[in-house]
């Protein structure tokens, strides 16, 4: 039997008000969101920043915590439809493949002008917000300062076989890739990275790469500062035999890794996003790496660094234009070296 539906006018009325209900409420739990900030730098920055700036302007935010990969391809899967509003990263290169599918909004200038142009991309559709740099971390009772490589180079030398390590899988490690490829170009980083492959032991990650040094299991690590003076700053234990050492000299191994921000084209929040950007880059953000535990580097104009910290000016850093570091193809040739 066929029944009429306008025979239950009521039936419709309940079945479109529980649909409203629905859509309200999820309309509602995505309001309550605030804005919504994808973060692939530490936790505890990505939260310093949030609750420093929510105290300052009331806005409420939502971190959803992640790597720098994983969300850049994350952003580009999501397209127009992403949750995000602003993604922040460890390494430009992530920075790099989300403007590259057109998914960034400008940045204000007002922003742009607070970040010195070495630290943002020239397309202002993202800025510098931190930065780190590569050191090689040695084992102090079995290496002098005269017996430390003069280059990062030099670690693909047979001499140095089986004598240290790196965390070849991490975007971390693959942003110091990027930086040999646009520094000395294919043929170099190949060689280079064939010599990673027969030379050095392969660690998860920078930290356990640090212990290793420090237990004597290698004579070094290349990893970024900081995970050396975080561990200084707790109890030193992972790190008491270990020393860095700068490259400097403009050598690869000096490179200066700038960790990005940006906003979401698509996002709903642009005047809360902005402001968000302005903060981080701003004179209270930029305080909270010189005061706070991430033993990061400042990147604002005029913003002191970490007392702790050799001066950014002072490492001698080679020219690298983070905007255009090639993480996929650094990906293809540490895939084809046997690294990942």
């Amino acid at each position: 039997m066929t029944v009429a539906v306008n025979r239950f006018p009521h039936l419709l009325a309940l079945a479109a008000s529980l649909l409203t209900a629905t859509a309200l409420a999820g309309s509602a739990n995505a309001q309550d969101e605030g804005l919504v900030v994808y973060n692939a730098q530490h936790e505890s920055l990505g939260r310093e920043w949030i609750n420093a700036f929510t105290k300052e302007t009331g806005i409420k935010v939502t971190m959803r915590q992640g790597s720098d990969m994983q969300f850049a391809n994350q952003i580009i899967q999501e397209g127009d439809a992403s949750p995000a509003d602003v993604f922040l990263t460890e390494n430009s290169p992530a920075m790099t493949l989300v403007d590259g599918a057109g998914l960034f909004a400008p940045v204000e200038k007002e922003t742009l002008d607070q970040v010195p142009e070495q630290y943002r991309p020239a397309d202002g559709m993202w800025t510098g917000i931190a930065a780190r740099t590569t050191v090689f971390a040695y084992d102090k009772t079995k290496l002098s300062e005269d017996k430390l490589p003069k280059s990062l180079l030099d670690l693909a030398d047979p001499a140095w076989k089986g004598r240290w390590g790196a965390a070849p899988a991490g975007a971390d490690f693959q942003a110091i890739v990027a930086s040999l490829l646009q520094l000395k170009g294919e043929d170099a980083t190949k060689a280079w990275l064939k010599g990673l492959k027969d030379n050095a032991t392969t660690y998860k990650g920078n930290s356990v790469a640090m212990k290793a040094v420090n237990s004597g299991e290698v004579e070094g690590a290349v990893i970024y500062h900081y995970y050396w003076f975080g561990d200084q700053a707790k109890t030193g234990e992972n790190s008491k035999n270990v020393g860095l050492h700068y490259f400097k000299n403009q050598d690869p191994g000096a490179f200066v890794s700038v960790s990005g921000g940006g906003i979401l084209k698509s996002t709903q929040h642009v005047k809360e996003a902005q402001a968000f950007l302005k903060f981080i880059t701003g004179k209270a953000g930029q305080a909270i790496l010189k005061d706070g535990t991430s033993y990061e580097y400042a990147v604002g104009k005029d913003a002191p660094s970490n007392d702790k910290l050799v001066p950014l000016a002072d490492l001698n850093a080679p020219k690298v234009e983070a905007s255009t570091l090639d993480s996929k193809k650094v990906v293809e040739l540490m895939t084809a070296a046997g690294l990942i």
